[in-house]
């Protein structure tokens, strides 16, 4: 008997004469489907590419922990003891020196100047690269020396760079805002040193392309008056990122109460929690456009068994039982529901991908940290939108196909 109620099932979601309304109807039904899956796809892409890319570039431009010294503002001193017994921890694949300060930047010409974080790192071939702009380095991409005015080399970010109008071989002045002395008059007068620009990099994030600056080591020390054994901290890479937390506390416990580590998931914590809240809240919302289709559904289907009425009690007068006669319906419901949430699903598919081929929407990079729209749409929140687009669809039908599964037959047949 299934062919006999996806027979009349698909009668009544066909034109008729008397039912070209109802068809339209149904119609509407299915574009309000395939809009709110469209939709819901889209976003929830777009979220989740956001938060991978920021992931991706995060973890390209920072280590994964952070070892400091307690109480030494930043100031981690025999850091080889350090290092000794940071590579010697189970699930660390990279240990190296750093050093991290806030500076000003001022240009050749002293008309303009701007904030800068400026990072002292390693570029000894026995230090493993950990960051993306040392893998460059070590690969010859780019090179902090020698310089051919015999200053220290020094890295700018592209937007940085652009701000101060420097290109490689332009002299940089760098202002320390930690180093501060006393000058013979009882003023205080920050420390300056001048850099050589040997090039720029591009990491794809605002906030790093507009503010970062890479140094050597020694040149960083000069500048802060560090001694030579004295550097910011340690920066560690795990095999696994993920693991990062737990890595972190294992080598607090092998270094004492005198260090402390900082991974970077608890450094980005609130930044993802925040996309993590987003993502959530816009799938819900636009979940609301699913539900107006729903309620589509159920008007059409109320509309299709008051207009039917006669026809379902010669139906039930024939041998139909209640649960054929709601079947039917539901089997028009579902239709409705699946043809929707397939052309949804095709919809949502072809704008992602033309999406993330064409990147034609730009967002201001100021406040969005990427300067394009970046979309990645995982298999599990595919299959979580057609689930509940159907679901959704399927709890429609069950009203309207009860009452119709109600109707007593000759009451129905007298209705005209």
């Amino acid at each position: 008997m299934k062919g006999l109620e996806w027979y009349i099932a698909r009668r009544y979601l066909s034109s008729r004469r008397r039912g070209r309304f109802l068809s339209l109807i149904s119609l509407i039904a299915v574009g309000g489907v395939t809009l709110g899956v469209t939709a819901l796809l889209t976003v929830i892409a777009v979220m989740t590419g956001l938060q991978r890319d920021l992931q991706a570039k995060i973890l390209g431009n920072n280590p994964h922990v952070y070892v400091f010294e307690a109480g030494g503002a930043f100031r981690l001193g025999s850091p080889d003891l350090v290092l000794e017994k940071v590579r010697a921890q189970p699930g660390v694949v990279g240990a190296s020196p750093f050093i991290m300060t806030q500076v000003v930047v001022v240009k050749e010409s002293l008309d303009y100047a701007q904030f800068g974080q400026l990072f002292g790192i390693s570029t000894d071939p026995s230090d493993p690269p950990i960051t993306d702009i040392q893998r460059q380095i070590s690969a010859g991409e780019l090179a902090l020396g020698p310089t051919q005015s015999g200053l220290p080399g020094i890295l700018l970010g592209s937007k940085l760079a652009m701000r101060l109008g420097a290109v490689p071989g332009s002299i940089v002045t760098v202002v320390s805002g930690e180093n501060i002395k006393t000058d013979a008059l009882g003023g205080l007068a920050p420390v300056t040193r001048e850099f050589e620009v040997t090039g720029t990099f591009e990491t794809g994030m605002y906030d790093y392309d507009n503010q970062h600056l890479y140094t050597e080591i020694p040149a960083a020390q000069d500048l802060l008056g560090l001694p030579p054994d004295t550097v910011g901290g340690i920066a560690v890479n795990v095999g696994d990122a993920w693991n990062a937390q737990a890595v972190a506390l294992e080598i607090d416990r092998s270094l004492g109460y005198r260090y402390y580590t900082q991974d970077w998931m608890e450094i980005n914590g609130p930044l993802f929690s925040a996309l993590k809240l987003e993502k959530l809240a816009m799938g819900v919302i636009l979940s609301l456009i699913i539900l107006v289709a729903a309620f589509n559904i159920i008007s059409t289907l109320t509309m299709v068994v008051a207009d039917k009425t006669r026809e379902i009690g010669i139906l039930k007068s024939m041998g139909m039982t209640d649960w054929q006669i709601q079947q039917v319906f539901m089997l028009q419901g579902l239709t409705v529901g699946l043809v929707g949430t397939t052309l949804g699903t095709a919809g949502g598919l072809l704008l992602i991908w033309l999406l993330d081929r064409y990147e034609f929407i730009k967002i201001p990079g100021d406040v969005y940290f990427v300067d394009t729209l970046p979309v990645a749409l995982d298999p599990r929140d595919l299959v979580l939108t057609v689930v509940v687009s159907i679901l959704i669809a399927f709890v429609a039908t069950i009203y309207p196909s009860r009452q119709a599964s109600r109707l007593q037959p000759v009451e129905a047949i007298r209705h005209e």
